[in-house]
């Protein structure tokens, strides 16, 4: 079973790898590494988590297939 912080580093991975190889896709993530969450304790379970990481995936593989160079 996946814990909150293995999701967290698959998430600071992904999104590390797209900042390097996709940089204009990463302007459009308004992905940013300060933010501060508004709540005194934000909830971040480990399903909000995957869900996240699986829309960053969704989004990386929408856009190498609309901006593949072949």
């Amino acid at each position: 079973m996946k814990t909150l912080q293995d999701i967290e580093n698959q998430i600071i991975t992904l999104t590390t790898s797209i900042e390097v190889n996709y940089p204009e896709l990463y302007v459009m993530l308004d992905e940013n590494p300060i933010t501060m969450p508004t709540a005194d304790h934000p909830d971040m379970t480990i399903s909000i988590m995957e869900d996240y990481l699986d829309s960053l995936k969704q989004i990386l593989k929408q856009y190498i297939k609309t901006h593949s160079k072949t």
